[in-house]
């Protein structure tokens, strides 16, 4: 069994498939997300996980080069819990929220938490560690 870490065996095998340049979205229970993208969905029920929860357990397993939001965050909660984990996030692109949904769909996974708050979704772009 594993000591540290995300424990959610789902989550964990395919985070270690993850490459270079791979795209993961971290997503509230609304995001549409389309049928041909696998999904690990953690949501129990509205507010459970938080987005800032998964997203910090992510972090700190996955190495991430870049990100993307929509725009429409700016000025709100998703916006505040991005700025705390800015250095771990790299650099980051906003885009319309309509762009974002389309992107999703080249996603490797997606993450899918019981956050409710309008627009608390990122996508990470995974890096290397060296």
């Amino acid at each position: 069994m594993k000591r540290t870490g995300i424990l959610n065996v789902e989550l964990s095998a395919r985070i270690a498939r993850l490459g270079h340049t791979d795209l993961v979205c971290v997503a509230d229970c609304g995001l549409p997300i389309p049928p041909d993208v696998p999904i690990v969905d953690l949501a129990v029920v509205a507010g459970l996980p938080r987005f800032a929860d998964v997203l910090t357990a992510l972090l700190d397993e996955v190495v991430v080069e870049g990100y993307v939001v929509a725009r429409e965050t700016t000025g709100t909660p998703t916006e505040q819990i991005l700025a705390g984990e800015i250095e771990r996030l790299g650099d980051g692109t906003r885009i319309m929220h309509e762009a974002f949904k389309q992107k999703v769909s080249e996603c490797a996974f997606v993450v899918r938490t019981g956050e409710a708050t309008p627009y608390a979704n990122v996508l990470l772009r995974s890096g290397v560690p060296f």
